[in-house]
């Protein structure tokens, strides 16, 4: 809405999309990565962390099931304990940071590709303005997160409640079970808690990568003059585009008109159309195209054939073909030799009888 009131009713151009991307300015939803590193999260607990932390389960299960077969009487002792268990908590830690660090950064590549900008780390002096703080901290955007945090607690808490819940009796029971048994038994409730939980969230990351991307192509809206300024800039001014166009054309009908007179006959419509034919024997493979014309400029070519004595002769298909079909400085297709060959050969025979 706010594009529309603006006069922003063009969709960004792509440099106008490239020119954000190098200022940092990018689409990117924060939920992707987060269900990304929850997902994966949860598969690494159910598939990989029984494999991978079975010492840990090991030791905990006899650091808490046999308290009394850790000898703690010194400073020192305390020590090597609390180091022990610090480096089995830490090894077991390494492998599942590793893994949610790398699936985080393949969900953030993945959204934009990579993206190097300093321009975000660049102090702004305008962010330091209170007014415009207030106005961010109560825009729709800001308001937009705000909700979708409080859904987001609300959605964790309802699937909370709704695996627990059943299960507050078999929870009860755990005191009385051995220390590898809870530990297997909260192993699979986490999972299946992560699993659930991972999957809503899915849902919302992918309707929120769509919200993002609509906001982001909202906000760099164009107006119509601002697309019109970018087309001059990257196009040039139309006006001056045109005039220079003009002056080409009017070069290459100096150039072809120079021709004419060079021309072995030139043949007409009689009144529509005039082309300029060239032939010789010791360089060219067929008579060429060196000028061509239509209504004005076919009666400037018949003009100047008659000023420099160049034959002219009236062969309205011909003419008509070869306007149409050959281009300037090209010689003539196959397909009109024999139409051409009777033209030259008149022209011929008309300058030999001249000669004599």
């Amino acid at each position: 809405m706010a594009a529309d009131d603006d006069g922003k009713s063009e969709q960004p151009t792509g440099k106008r999309l490239s020119e954000a991307r190098d200022k940092g300015d990018i689409s990117q939803s924060q939920e992707v990565k987060t269900a990304a590193m929850l997902l994966a999260m949860a598969v690494f607990v159910w598939l990989i962390a029984p494999l991978s932390m079975v010492r840990l389960r090991d030791y905990l299960a006899r650091f808490l099931g046999e308290p009394h077969a850790i000898r703690v009487t010194t400073g020192e002792e305390l020590s090597v304990v609390t180091s022990d268990l610090l480096a089995n908590i830490g090894l077991a830690m390494v492998m599942p940071f590793a893994f949610l660090l790398l699936v985080g950064l393949t969900a953030s590549v993945g959204q934009t590709g990579w993206v190097v900008s300093t321009e975000k780390l660049t102090p702004d002096i305008s962010k330091l303005n209170p007014v415009a703080g207030f106005g961010r901290l109560f825009s729709v955007h800001s308001l937009v997160e705000l909700l979708k945090s409080v859904a987001k607690l609300v959605v964790v808490g309802v699937i909370c409640y709704l695996v627990l819940r059943p299960r507050v009796s078999e929870l009860d029971l755990l005191p009385s079970m051995e220390m590898a048994a809870i530990l297997t038994y909260l192993h699979q409730l986490l999972v299946r808690l992560m699993m659930v939980v991972a999957t809503v969230m899915v849902v919302i990351a992918v309707s929120d990568w769509f919200y993002q991307r609509h906001a982001y192509m909202q906000k760099l809206k164009m107006t119509k003059q601002e697309v019109k300024e970018e087309n001059k800039q990257s196009e040039g001014d139309p006006l001056i585009k045109s005039r220079l166009r003009g002056l080409r054309m009017a070069r290459a009908r100096q150039r072809m008109m120079a021709a004419v007179p060079k021309a072995d006959v030139v043949v007409t419509n009689p009144t529509h159309f005039a082309c300029a034919l060239k032939y010789d024997s010791e360089t060219m493979n067929a008579p060429t195209l060196v000028a061509k014309g239509q209504d004005l400029v076919a009666f400037r070519i018949r003009e100047i054939a008659k000023e420099n004595n160049v034959p002219i002769v009236e062969n309205p298909p011909l003419a008509r073909a070869l306007y149409a079909t050959v281009d300037l400085d090209r010689e003539v297709p196959p397909d009109h030799y024999k139409a051409v060959a009777e033209v030259i050969s008149y022209v011929m025979r008309l300058k030999g009888k001249l000669r004599r």
